[in-house]
């Protein structure tokens, strides 16, 4: 249902306001250079920083701009259940094809916590949810026996991994087969996570490249492994600068200089310094993504 390249969408803002025109404008873009998958009001979106009315605004943009095209997975996550569940009803009712739940982060639950917060949003809608597993920015891992568990409630449709455990999709899929849905949510790593045993990528790198990003999984899906290892080896730098400084500032300052939104976050997040924004602009020209791009890369795309 959901595989390939799936954008973790950043949030445009102006004035501190949040961007709804750019951000529409995003969608079709994405579209456009072939991402898979939308995600609105994931982590890299800000979530922690939007108020209600903004976070519901954003999937409502989203899914009309979309029109069906490419399916949404509407974030929904948060260290409050109760508040977990408001919003991934509202992307149910919204109409998204699926969302996208954060363990809770800070508050730290134990296994039994983590189980009974997924199992209580899964008994309140009837869309997919994917996991979401992200141990270095939550500060909780669950566990590969508790997703196991999990994936017997009937939306536990699958699982987006940061933990850079390599071995979890290979022990996923030996337990739970192909039909459990593994997405990589580490971009420098997606190569391996394929090879054991995933089907696509939550990507912040697909904010910047979306063209490149889409076209690594299309020829993994095609088992053209010569192109893919290509595409795979232009974008590594990109995947390394845009993790130089807390994410998303790093994908916010390449959008401002491919002219798609402003680099403008919310506190207590700032713009990148000028080194770092050296690093970005080598890697987006390594990438071919300015039309001053190495010669040697034309052939691979740009974006």
């Amino acid at each position: 249902m959901f595989k390939g390249s799936i954008v973790a969408l950043a949030t445009p803002l102006k004035n501190g306001k949040v961007d709804i025109g750019s951000f529409k404008k995003l969608v079709e873009w994405h579209i456009a250079r072939g991402t898979h998958g939308l995600v609105p009001c994931g982590t890299t979106g800000e979530t922690p920083t939007l108020n209600d009315a903004e976070h519901k605004s954003l999937i409502d943009a989203c899914i009309e701009a979309a029109r069906g095209r490419v399916p949404v997975i509407a974030g929904a996550g948060s260290n409050s259940t109760e508040k977990a569940i408001d919003l991934a009803r509202y992307a149910e009712k919204s109409g998204a094809d699926g969302i996208l739940v954060v363990t809770p982060y800070y508050n730290k639950p134990t296994q039994k916590g983590l189980y009974q917060h997924y199992k209580a949003i899964n008994n309140a809608i009837d869309i997919p949810i994917i996991i979401y597993n992200v141990p270095g920015r939550t500060g909780v891992e669950i566990s590969v026996d508790t997703i196991i568990r999990l994936a017997e409630l009937k939306n536990i449709a699958g699982v987006k991994d940061a933990s850079v455990d390599l071995s979890r999709p290979l022990q996923l899929r030996s337990a739970l087969g192909e039909e459990f849905i593994q997405l990589s949510g580490d971009d420098a790593t997606v190569a391996a996570y394929l090879a054991q045993g995933g089907h696509g990528c939550i990507s912040v790198t697909a904010n910047v490249a979306p063209k490149l990003c889409s076209e690594l999984h299309i020829h993994w899906q095609n088992k053209d492994y010569k192109k893919f290892e290509r595409v795979r080896d232009v974008l590594l730098p990109l995947h390394k600068s845009l993790f130089v400084e807390t994410s998303p500032a790093p994908a916010k300052y390449c959008l401002s200089r491919l002219g798609k939104c402003s680099e403008e976050l919310r506190l207590p997040l700032v713009p990148v310094t000028a080194v770092t924004r050296r690093k970005l602009d080598n890697a987006m020209e390594f990438a071919g993504l300015f039309k001053k791009g190495r010669k040697q890369l034309k052939k691979v795309g740009k974006g």
